[in-house]
């Protein structure tokens, strides 16, 4: 009598785990459509807790893929420093890279240190120099909550996800939902053709010039820690603050 072998079965597995697909299908049952809005209210409500008794911020954005070797990270960590001595939080997406070296920069000079994370299959992890994080879902509430609690923006060398967050502030202040907002653009060599790119923009009309008025393009971390003290001291004023009640239960 033969014997039959067994074809074993081999199960595949996706390196990169696909998100539950919410976008691009219409609407679903209206049962979760309200347990979407309930999570995406709850993921506010967590970022309103915990960031909202932390001193006024300046947001660094930068990419997740520079190692402590590389000249940007030292750079960033470098304005994490200067943050701190300016006595602001240093709040960033609280991962690797460019990240994680202004974390570390505010953290090393005894500075509040700030990483909004986001759920990702890949490459985003809290780095280990955080002295309060608060993990979101999705992004929008993140974008939200990071323009809602920065007086500034520093935006170092970085991919898709630092341009989405340059582009996004740039649109708010071209629709006047912000106003005088700086923002820094660290690294001339690196976005020399983006902001060849933007003039053409505004050579054929698609974009006014005073939408780039705020933004300063440097290589000097000097320069930029002036230019966004400036802005600082010329709109914002030191006032005595009563006791707050945490009507959120803010944490601290």
């Amino acid at each position: 009598m033969s014997k039959v072998k067994k074809k074993k079965k081999v199960k595949i597995q996706r390196l990169i785990p696909a998100k539950e697909q919410v976008y691009l299908e219409g609407p679903k049952s209206r049962g979760y459509e309200l347990g979407f809005l309930i999570r995406v209210f709850r993921q506010f409500l967590r970022g309103f807790r915990t960031l909202h008794f932390m001193p006024p911020c300046i947001t660094v954005f930068g990419s997740a893929r520079f190692d402590e070797n590389h000249l940007y990270y030292k750079k960033a960590r470098e304005f994490g420093q200067k943050i701190a001595e300016l006595g602001f939080s240093t709040m960033t997406g609280g991962g690797p890279g460019i990240m994680e070296a202004a974390n570390r920069g505010a953290f090393e000079k005894d500075g509040t240190s700030i990483g909004c994370n986001i759920l990702l299959p890949f490459e985003q992890k809290y780095n280990p120099y955080l002295t309060k994080s608060v993990t979101f879902e999705h992004f929008f509430v993140r974008k939200v909550l990071l323009v809602k609690y920065s007086y500034a923006f520093i935006i170092m060398p970085g991919g898709f996800g630092t341009m989405d967050e340059f582009f996004e502030t740039l649109t708010l202040v071209q629709t006047n939902t912000i106003t005088e907002f700086p923002i820094v653009l660290f690294g001339k060599e690196y976005y020399k053709d983006l902001i060849a790119v933007i003039e053409d923009m505004a050579e054929k009309g698609t974009i006014a010039k005073e939408d780039m008025s705020l933004v300063l393009l440097t290589d000097s971390i000097d320069e930029a820690m002036s230019h966004i003290a400036r802005y600082l001291k010329s709109n914002y004023t030191i006032k005595k603050r009563f006791v707050r009640l945490p009507w959120f239960f803010e944490k601290n």
